[in-house]
């Protein structure tokens, strides 16, 4: 399986139209958007889990396409690094 980064995405979206969108090209395991901790509102980006070749072709495919009004960016997800401390 691989993760995908999907950004720019309309503040509107919900995960059943992220999964519809990327189910069209292979088999979606996971739609994760992410959302402020303090307000709750969404902020534009999220993750899709899908298998590692469905997941190439997606990337392919939807990267820069338009949809909800916006360009979406969609590439391999980056390993996020930990955080460190500042005190």
């Amino acid at each position: 399986m691989k993760k995908i980064f999907v950004g720019n995405l309309p503040f509107s979206a919900q995960d059943h139209e992220i999964e519809a969108l990327f189910a069209g090209i292979g088999n979606v395991h996971n739609v994760n958007l992410i959302y402020d901790r303090e307000t709750g509102r969404a902020r534009g980006f999220g993750f899709v889990t899908m298998d590692a070749e469905a997941a190439d072709q997606a990337i392919q495919k939807l990267d820069g396409t338009l949809f909800g009004g916006r360009n979406l960016r969609v590439n391999e997800a980056a390993e996020r690094k930990p955080r460190q401390n500042r005190w």
